[in-house]
């Protein structure tokens, strides 16, 4: 009970500090409609309130339940047409947030802050109003984490920098002709892949609701006179076959369980057909080698001769979503052979993905099973079209 009543107290506090910012929101609103031109950069800035609760899904977890307040101050774009992507995707916002909690006032825990770039996807709605999906990807601080003579109860993680995941579905409505009004819920979740252990991860679930104002007078969606251009990473009507092959690694901490660090090789190739502008489907072959099966097997009694044992194939079938040069590869395989382990032989994979040129691209990998990230890589990947059919779609 006293735990929640300082909690409340500092949430208090902070909401003179949001009442103030809410203010100089509204002011801007009306010097933009009476002083400012129209821009092409169509920039606002957002405050949003948070509370929820952390989603224990551990059971080592639950002596951190609390009310979570948080706070998030974001700059961002409404596109409005001036690239094919945005027009697409019905005209997306996308910007950076920083997001600050103090994490339900736990000592073990601390506070945390993330920056993150994210993109706010209209689903349904109109001029005035919209059910969008946001989506989010960036860096986090704790200012406490694990550490077994001072901080031993801190379950949840094991380093200060973890990768930070924002998934959000809300409901905005304009107020006015540069103020908007949102409303939704979300999850935040802090992790650090396996890169440091323990590694539960923080998963915060929350209701929040905000309000934004545009820093100039918007250009309106849709106001591009003319068609944009394609650029030469952007789909063109052509139907074609996509081989992509990379190679991505990484690195497993398993100093609290197996005293040691473990390096993680990944291999894969990738069949993709082009089914839309925004969309690609396909199957993938791939070979990964994590270095801690051969130590985490010997732990359960199952003694490994060689390295081979561990060698793991697998093939998958792939989903990916493009947004121009940035891509989002989703796949659900199993292992065809190689040394079973505790986890089993089905995983999912993430990877993001980012072109630099018309066939070279870096990317991000993250490995689970059922929801257990096993580890984050990081490489470089190449692609290959091959066109099979010339015509343009008009």
């Amino acid at each position: 009970m006293l735990k929640e009543i300082i909690v409340l107290t500092h949430f208090q506090r902070n909401i003179k500090f949001i009442l103030f910012l809410l203010v100089l929101l509204i002011s801007s609103e009306v010097i933009s409609q009476a002083h400012s031109p129209k821009t092409k950069h169509n920039l606002n800035a957002e405050l949003k309130l948070h509370y929820g609760l952390l989603w224990s899904h551990h059971l080592e977890l639950d002596r951190f339940q609390a009310h979570y307040p948080a706070f998030e101050f974001s700059i961002q774009k409404q596109t409005w047409g001036r690239h094919r992507w945005e027009s697409e995707y019905a005209y997306p916002l996308i910007g950076v947030s920083v997001w600050y909690s103090g994490l339900g006032g736990f000592k073990e825990l601390g506070s945390a802050i993330a920056v993150y770039p994210f993109i706010n996807f209209p689903l349904v709605g109109d001029e005035n109003q919209s059910l969008n999906f946001r989506l989010g990807l960036g860096v986090g601080y704790l200012t406490n984490h694990f550490d077994r003579l001072d901080n031993y109860k801190n379950f949840a993680i094991g380093s200060p920098f973890n990768v930070v995941g924002s998934l959000y579905f809300e409901y905005r409505r304009k107020w006015g002709k540069n103020l908007t009004l949102s409303a939704g819920l979300g999850l935040t979740h802090f992790s650090n892949g396996a890169i440091k252990t323990p590694n539960y991860g923080l998963n915060i679930l929350t209701l929040n609701m905000g309000i934004s104002a545009f820093l100039g007078r918007p250009n309106s969606k849709g106001s591009s006179k003319v068609m944009p251009e394609l650029y030469p990473f952007e789909f063109d009507g052509k139907r074609y076959l996509e081989v992509n092959f990379a190679f991505s690694m990484g690195t497993k901490d398993m100093t609290q369980q197996l005293g040691d660090r473990f390096m993680v090789y990944l291999i894969y190739a990738n069949l993709m057909k082009r089914v839309s502008y925004k969309s690609k489907v396909g199957i993938g072959l791939d070979l990964s080698y994590d270095g801690s099966d051969k130590a985490v097997m010997e732990w359960y009694g199952q003694p490994i001769e060689s390295d081979w044992q561990v060698l793991r194939p697998g093939i998958n079938i792939a989903y990916e979503l493009m947004i121009s040069r940035l891509s989002f590869l989703f796949q659900y395989g199993f292992h065809l052979a190689g040394e079973e382990r505790k986890e089993g032989d089905m995983y999912q994979r993430l990877t993001l993905k980012f072109l630099f040129t018309k066939n070279i691209f870096a990317n991000i990998v993250l490995n689970s099973h059922f929801g257990k990230a096993e580890y984050i890589a990081f490489g470089l990947g190449y692609k290959l079209d091959f066109i099979y059919k010339r015509k343009y779609k008009h």
